[in-house]
């Protein structure tokens, strides 16, 4: 599927939707891989020997179900050729249908599944319980509950039907509660350990995710307002939006979880290099803030240029002229997309080092006390 999308993409064979370009017979494919991993996930979950089911795989199975929901939905389609079809839904129903994909893509392939993530790395790197299991189910049931709602507020000032956009925007905003519960849950889990964060760069990336899942689910709540979208849409203010998400977020909480499992894989003790994750830590943060103020920037500027009108009604400045003025921005932009990925290279590195120096027999030995704590 993936070797199909590389050469069909740059041919130009595409559905030209957002998201879900891959045409048919990839698309098919990429189903079938879904529903694979669907069925081993929940075969294991079958087969396991304890009754209680933690609330991270809850998230999980949410994960991998409403996203196979999402693309076999959405990509329902009327083949003519084999690199050619045509959507099963016409205009704004074909749109609707869309940004209730896309959105949740978001939601279920880039939120559930990493805020299973949380639940897991976040208490065992603190060494502390999680600090509400009460409220993680809550956050559960709020979540996958109200993010399908979410989609129409792609869709402000469209053809889609004004009650649409304002449910769109009023689900948006509601959502804030969950998602909130959730972050605060993560934050509350280190009352007692928030010293390690001053020695534990592991843990500090963690937080730190927690703290950018915070801030992007706080910001796309206010930007599906209709009068802030009405400013913000369009513009490189969503690109900052997104990559608060998933830089700041999805990036962050994955690397975090990866230098957690790194040394226990191997038999290690640690990582090879505790100064090279502190100073990865250093670059994505500073990276993630470059990028998104920028974007931040960038956006409000674009949006104030494009709305500015003169006595006549004519518009006061070009597209060409708003782009001239977001210049400086995007060099920002790529000087801390270079700061964030020169981190992930450090950490190539410090993992490459780390396995090298595994030792299988030690690995071996802390895989069977983990399987006989675990029986």
């Amino acid at each position: 599927m993936i070797v199909g999308a590389i050469v069909t993409l740059p041919l130009g064979y595409t559905t030209t939707k957002e998201y879900a370009e891959l045409e048919w017979p990839l698309a098919i494919l990429l189903a079938i891989v879904w529903v694979t991993y669907g069925l081993v996930f929940f075969g294991t979950i079958t087969k396991r020997k304890t009754k209680h089911i933690y609330v991270g795989n809850w998230f999980y199975g949410a994960f991998i179900v409403v996203t196979a929901m999402l693309h076999i939905v959405n990509h329902a389609s009327l083949p003519v050729s084999f690199f050619k079809s045509y959507s099963a839904y016409a205009g704004a129903t074909d749109a609707m249908i869309q940004w209730w994909y896309g959105h949740n893509a978001v939601g279920f392939f880039l939120t559930t599944g990493f805020l299973g993530m949380m639940y897991y790395f976040v208490p065992k790197q603190a060494e502390r319980p999680i600090y509400s299991y009460r409220l993680s189910i809550v956050h559960f049931w709020a979540l996958i509950t109200l993010y399908i709602w979410a989609g129409p507020h792609h869709l402000h000032y469209t053809a889609l039907p004004d009650w649409a956009q304002s449910l769109g925007m009023a689900m948006s905003i509601i959502l804030l509660a969950p998602s909130w519960g959730g972050m605060i849950n993560g934050m509350m889990t280190l009352s007692g350990a928030w010293h390690k964060l001053r020695t534990d760069p592991i843990l500090r990336f963690l937080v730190v995710s927690l703290a950018f899942y915070g801030m992007s689910t706080f910001e796309g709540p206010m930007m599906a307002i209709k009068t802030v979208n009405s400013l913000s849409h369009y513009t490189d203010w969503t690109i900052g939006h997104v990559h608060a998400g998933a830089l700041g977020w999805v990036a962050m909480i994955s690397i975090g979880a990866i230098y957690h499992m790194i040394p226990k894989l191997f038999g290690r003790a640690q990582m090879h290099s505790i100064g090279l994750i502190n100073t990865h830590f250093w670059l994505a943060t500073i990276g993630t803030v470059l990028y998104i103020a920028s974007m931040w920037v960038n956006g409000i500027t674009q949006g104030l240029m494009w709305r500015a009108i003169n006595d006549d009604g004519t518009l006061t400045y070009s597209f060409v002229e708003a782009l001239q003025a977001s210049h400086p921005g995007f060099i920002v932009r790529a000087l801390g997309g270079a700061f964030f990925a020169t981190g992930m290279l450090f950490m190539a590195y410090n993992v490459w080092r780390t396995v090298r120096a595994s030792n299988p027999a030690e690995a071996q030995a802390a895989e069977q006390i983990v399987v006989v704590g675990a029986h």
